[in-house]
């Protein structure tokens, strides 16, 4: 199942009118929510069940006068979407409470869905698409229209920690999405890129229940995997805590001869005393990929026709291996009633080879390519510090949080480069490997070429009125840049030393206990570009990118279905070199857009994970013909339907479906190039039995049932071309 956004014809400053084609679509989509939010009035007169305060994950601690004891579990209704998450500085929030948009995905989807990668958790979310990397297999990920990189997507509330490029989904307990601008919540991201939205990634850990499960998985086109996952409490009460999870998968992917290898292993220990909670998490990950499909500059004055769906471009001589180690530990403190301290931190060491060549195509169709190739290590560490607690000021509660947190990334990396040779994306000849032309830096032991240094400290209060049925939040972050640059021989390039505050502001109105409004005034922060080579101020270094958002919604939240719907526009500074030859940040970008979205149970053995988002995105004031023009790679609307049937005449089989939607999108500023809107549907069914006495689960999923061929991203100005038909299959048993 799924979560997500979907736009609807609410009367809003901010709300761009929807084209009359799409009306029936969302009102579709809004059919399924609104009988929810009908009734929210009458069911006022009954509290929606609060989250556990067992529910918080040991990344934060939900205020005590938001918690119930014996309260439900914090999961929508069949389990794959959650109703909190983690908001960064305020910790572990249940959504209704907090003024800003999330979905928060949960292990049993990944597990439903045999999501593969991130990419794969994400394709339920209609305000999010993934692309490839610039050059590589690398997942993008593209939010509101903005472009979020691996690199900024955010490991147990951590910067800096996430594998590299690739993330396998096996050891992950929670995929939490959250939807616009987050440099207050989670400080700026070291790559700069989380302007419209970001991604925390909460690692498994165990739970009460003793489990030990074996997945055994296979797909049509000859991939064969493990995943052994194995959770137990140990002591009289069940303090100490193990869980370990071990998954291997290999084999050609539904592209032809793309082969694709990945190994994980993540170890997490716990405990937690009355007062004291001590948790450390261990990841090691490999991913390797041969032969793989590459994205497609285009630098003609057409866009090619797309190849055949399971068609591969690449040279066999092409690959990329990510190898990723990670350790985290985090201590809890309760010192008081209602207040808790926390100090958490981790590092990473990621080792990167890869060969890579993209072709490029021109007018008349003529098509070359190049070999880079880059060997790439980087070392990070990152840390976090704070408080977070409530006290009362007579009829007034305050929920308080202050905090400190730096993340430290050392790159090393170097290149090599052949001479161009001709190719085709249709009838693609097998070369030898291309001799190097160009090279840069130790080959062998890359020296630095980037370090990047982020701190800040961060404090809020949230006011409650009302007996907390209005929150009002104020708070404010103090984010320090740095980011040095070197060359090859290892003369430094840039030396940027910037710092600025970035304030939010958030309301939340709860008219009835299950019916929350919102709305926010926030930030995201990125580090200022680099003016070129051929501007008059070369080498000028800009200030801080500051993004604004402004945003307004309505949720819905009874235990067992949620909704939601929210109005954004989000500004991001526009860089270029005017007419007078300087390089400026004078434009900007704009997004402006409605979100809506359904997920739970409406009916019995019937559910949902639906949505839609509208996009008005514009380029202005940029100085040139560009002005009023949407965006590169960004499409005006977006879809999903998702949905589950439990077969009444045969107990434990389920059937599943899902239509994904994407408009058209534009490949160049200019607005002269585009590929056309497409649609794809994935089947699947599940079947829950005893066999010999143990709980077993047979999956199987087709995605793009129809084997489509279609350009699915124009993010970044070159082409990233859909997958095919693709048959996933899976045996899982809890001994």
């Amino acid at each position: 199942m799924t979560a997500s956004r979907y736009p609807s014809v609410v009367s809003s400053p901010l709300s761009p009118k929807i084209p009359a084609g799409r009306a029936a679509i969302v009102a579709a989509i809004a059919a399924l929510a609104w009988p929810a939010l009908g009734h929210a009035q009458s069911a006022g007169a009954t509290a929606a069940p609060a989250m556990a305060a067992s529910a918080a994950s040991p990344g934060s601690t939900l205020p005590a006068v938001r918690i119930s004891a014996g309260a439900a579990s914090p999961v929508f209704a069949g389990g794959q979407v959650a109703r909190g998450g983690d908001f960064g500085v305020l910790g572990q929030q249940k959504s209704l409470d907090v003024p800003f948009s999330m979905t928060s995905y949960t292990e049993k989807l990944i597990e439903d869905q045999q999501a593969r990668t991130l990419a794969d958790v994400l394709a339920n979310d209609p305000s999010v698409r993934t692309a490839y990397g610039y050059g590589n297999f690398s997942e993008v990920f593209v939010i509101r229209g903005f472009q979020l990189d691996g690199d900024d997507v955010s490991l147990n509330g951590l910067y800096g920690l996430t594998p590299r490029q690739l993330v396998s989904t096996d050891a992950l307990a929670r995929v939490d999405v959250f939807k616009g601008a987050n440099a207050f919540l989670n400080g700026a991201s070291p790559a700069g890129s989380a302007i419209g939205g970001g991604i925390n990634l909460q690692l498994k850990r165990a739970d009460d229940a003793p489990l030990t499960s074996v997945t055994v998985e296979g797909t049509g086109s000859g991939g064969i995997g493990e995943h052994v996952d194995v959770g137990r409490r140990f002591g009289s009460e069940g303090q100490f805590g193990i869980r370990v999870n071990q998954a291997n998968h290999d084999g050609e992917t539904s592209v032809d001869g793309e082969h694709r290898r990945d190994d994980t292993t993540a170890v997490s220990l716990d405990w937690r005393g009355e007062k004291l909670r001590l948790y450390g998490d261990f990841l090691y990950q490999k991913q390797q990929v041969d032969d793989g499909r590459p994205v497609v500059y285009v630098t003609g004055d057409e866009v090619p026709a797309v190849p055949s769906a399971t068609y591969n471009y690449a040279q066999t001589w092409s690959d990329s291996t990510l190898e990723d180690t990670v350790g985290i530990l985090r201590a809890e403190y309760d010192f008081l009633p209602g207040w808790t301290a926390y100090v958490t931190g981790g590092a990473r060491h990621t080792n990167e080879r890869g060969e890579y060549a993209s072709p490029s195509v021109g007018d008349d169709g003529v098509t070359t390519a190049s070999r880079l190739g880059v060997p790439r290590d980087d070392d990070a560490n990152s840390a976090e510090a704070g408080v977070r607690g409530h006290f009362m000021t007579g009829p007034v509660s305050h929920f308080v949080t202050a905090g400190a947190s730096i993340v430290d990334i050392d790159a090393h990396y170097a290149y090599t480069l052949s001479g161009t040779y001709a190719t085709s994306l249709y009838d693609t000849a097998q070369l030898p490997y291309p001799g190097t032309i160009y090279s840069g830096g130790n080959l062998a032991n890359p020296g630095t070429s980037s370090l990047t240094l982020m701190r800040s400290v961060a404090a809020s209060d949230t006011l409650g009125f009302l007996g907390d049925r209005v929150l009002f939040t104020a708070g404010l972050r103090h984010q320090s840049i740095v980011a040095d640059n070197y060359d090859y021989t290892g003369a430094q390039t840039e030396a940027y030393n910037d710092a600025i505050t970035t304030p939010v502001f958030g309301l939340v109105v709860k008219p009835w206990r299950n019916v929350s409004f919102f709305a926010n005034r926030s930030e995201a922060l990125a580090a200022g570009a680099q003016a070129p080579s051929t501007a008059l101020n070369a080498g000028a270094l800009l200030p801080p990118e500051r993004s604004k958002q402004y945003e307004m919604g309505v949720k819905y939240d009874d235990g067992r279905i949620g909704a939601s719907l929210a109005a954004f526009q989000i500004e991001e500074p526009f860089t270029f070199t005017n007419s007078s030859g300087y390089f400026v940040a004078d434009g900007n970008e704009r997004h402006r857009g409605l979100e809506t979205s359904v997920y739970g149970e409406p009916w019995r053995g019937v559910r949902v994970i639906a949505g839609a988002t509208y996009l008005d995105a514009r380029q202005l004031d940029t100085d040139s013909g560009t002005d009023g023009n949407r965006p590169i790679g960004v499409p005006s609307f977006m879809f999903n339907l998702g949905a589950e049937y439990d077969v009444p005449l045969l107990q434990g089989l389920t059937l599943n479906a899902r239509w994904v939607h994407t408009g058209p999108q534009y490949l160049d500023a200019a607005n002269t190039l585009s590929i056309p809107a497409w649609d794809r549907f994935d089947v699947g069914a599940r079947y829950a039995t005893v066999v010999f006495g143990k709980q077993t689960t047979f999956r199987a999923s087709v995605l793009n049932v129809t084997n489509k061929a279609y350009w699915a991203s124009a993010i970044g100005g070159y082409l990233t071309q859909g997958a095919p038909r693709t048959l996933l299959m899976s045996v899982t048993t809890d001994f």
